[in-house]
């Protein structure tokens, strides 16, 4: 099962439209879409005018997000010296 994509105008729309007073459960029925997905929109929207998670994440979770990407490079680089260290006491 392939994931819809809907463009950003189409997002900005139903938002709109939610905004305008419509209801969650009629923009579900006339547009088909399900009530987690306009949901989702309607949080993303309305907290900073962007559908991109990245756009909505605290100051806090890009940390966390940077520490984790910089655990994970440490920690290859980690294995990779074991395992020249592994080599060079063969020889």
């Amino acid at each position: 099962m392939t994931r819809k994509r809907y463009s950003g105008d189409f997002k900005k729309q139903i938002v709109e439209l939610y905004n305008n007073g419509m209801t969650a459960l009629d923009i579900e029925r006339e547009y088909d879409l399900h009530a987690f997905v306009i949901n989702g929109w309607i949080k993303l929207h309305n907290k900073s005018g962007s559908f991109k998670v990245s756009d909505n994440r605290t100051p806090e979770e890009n940390r966390l997000i940077e520490l984790e990407k910089e655990n994970r490079q440490l920690k290859m680089e980690n294995d990779i010296l074991k395992q020249a260290a592994l080599i060079v006491a063969r020889k």
